[in-house]
């Protein structure tokens, strides 16, 4: 009964905000995130902590802005599939010269690895990738309950990515995603948190953490170009700033996954120590 209502709740939400005027679910939104905020609930606090890390002297302001700017992720993740490719591209600003190393690196025909921390609003920037005509594949959380995860699968193949379980699947992900990389696609992997507990050990804003050896191996493996992507919000679009992380050409392979991985945990916390306000991190990370 419960995984059924909580299901029903995430399909009324989709068809609801999407039919809401802009203005109206801003507003909407923004009023939940503040009351949010006042009801200060372990999702805050947690978010708090987070926060403290990455700026020790934390105005209690940030924490409001912070909740802002998660509230604003969902709202625009539920309108994305209801925008033309225009209007995605309108809503996404990437600089030329990061543009032109995407396009070099696709026309390569050796795909690409975005690896990135939750910031911003990751799916918007999957769909410009997909706008640019670029195959894309991630990588999805099986999340409970199992309808819940089949919406997330059907929303994300809606907006033009293929979708590979972390769990569960016929193949191991990271042989699906090395074997897309020899097809010249697109890999983005949220990788700012380790969910598999067999993370890979880094250093992150003075504090010991695990991050995903995932997107590493990959950039070994295939030697397809590997970048951190730090994604922020204006007020009317979503900012990509791209970072190139170079892994070492020799030394036993956990050395180099080891270091290659602390180079994406520095280029996260560059964009995120920028951006503070744009890092919907409410789970524990730190150990």
């Amino acid at each position: 009964m419960k995984d059924g209502l909580i299901e029903f709740g995430y399909m009324a939400g989709w068809r609801l905000v999407r039919a809401l005027p802009l203005p109206v679910a801003r507003r909407l939104f923004r009023a939940a995130a503040d009351q949010a905020y006042k009801k200060n609930g372990p999702g805050t606090q947690r978010l708090r902590r987070n926060l403290q890390q990455v700026v020790p002297d934390l105005p209690d302001t940030l924490v409001r802005d912070g909740l802002r700017s998660y509230a604003r992720y969902w709202m625009e993740a539920f309108r994305l599939p209801t925008l033309s490719r225009q209007q995605v591209v309108d809503g996404f600003h990437i600089s030329p010269e990061h543009y032109d190393w995407l396009k070099t690196a696709m026309a390569d025909g050796k795909g690409v690895v975005l690896a990135l921390p939750h910031t911003g609003n990751w799916d918007a920037a999957a769909a410009w990738v997909v706008s640019n005509g670029w195959p894309m594949v991630t990588v999805a959380e099986r999340l409970k309950p199992e309808g819940v995860y089949r919406q997330f699968m059907a929303y994300r193949e809606k907006l033009g990515m293929e979708v590979v379980p972390l769990t569960g699947g016929r193949r191991a992900p990271l042989d699906v995603l090395a074997e897309r990389l020899q097809q010249g696609y697109a890999v983005c992997l949220l990788s700012d948190r380790d969910l598999s507990r067999s993370g890979v050990e880094v250093e992150f804003f003075g504090g010991r953490t695990k991050m995903p050896a995932g997107p590493a191996i990959l950039a070994i493996r295939t030697g397809a170009p590997l970048y951190g992507v730090n994604l922020s919000f204006t007020d009317t679009q979503t900012v990509a700033v791209l970072r190139r992380v170079i892994p070492p050409a020799e030394g036993p392979l956990d050395v180099r996954v080891k270091q290659t991985t602390q180079m994406l945990a520095d280029a996260y916390a560059e964009g995120i120590a920028e951006h503070p306000q744009d890092w919907h991190m409410l789970q524990k990370l730190w150990l």
